[in-house]
């Protein structure tokens, strides 16, 4: 019952995941034909831009930049542990008279045991886990955002699959 409760959990938790991609689509829905103005007001001015010939800018976004460690992954087993034991049975059968007989069985044991060593093998070694959301957001001439493409997205924090949705709130 409790496997299947976490199951149900976990899966409930996941389905409120977003994609990179879902949240692209929510940026182009919420940002394209607003002023490019208003976008760097609410999430911070850009880190670069690039003119085109023909009129308007590209301008490169980034936010959320974060970092935390993710702990090293360890797995512990038991190498050269041993028991010695020993056991004894004895049965005593009785005759209670015509047609009926007793067996009764006593068994005693004993055993004694030396643990094994218990030996770390590192599965994965620690590593430091840069969080980041990028994107590319083109305007035109009057600085009208046309475009808005996430060119970079790690991992969130925790379970999220994207920082965009973190950074965004989606």
């Amino acid at each position: 019952m409790k496997k299947l409760l976490l199951v149900i959990v976990a899966a409930a938790g996941l389905s409120a995941c977003q994609t990179t991609q879902e949240v692209a689509e929510n940026m182009r829905g919420e940002w394209i034909g607003q002023p490019v103005d208003s976008f760097f007001v609410m999430h911070g001015p850009p880190v670069s831009e690039y003119a085109l010939s023909g009129g308007g800018t590209i301008y490169t976004w980034r936010g959320g930049e974060d970092s935390f460690t993710r702990p090293a992954q360890i797995r512990s087993t038991t190498v050269g542990g041993q028991s010695f034991g020993s056991s004894q049975t004895r049965s005593r059968t009785t005759h209670q008279g015509p047609g009926r007989t007793v067996t009764r069985s006593t068994t005693t044991s004993a055993s004694i045991g030396f643990p094994g060593l218990t030996q770390d093998v590192i599965v994965r070694p620690a590593e430091r886990v840069e969080l980041v959301c990028e994107a590319q957001i083109s305007v035109d001439d009057a600085g009208i955002i046309e475009q808005v493409r996430i060119s970079r997205d790690t991992e969130g924090r925790g379970f999220s699959f994207s920082r965009c949705a973190e950074v965004f709130g989606s």
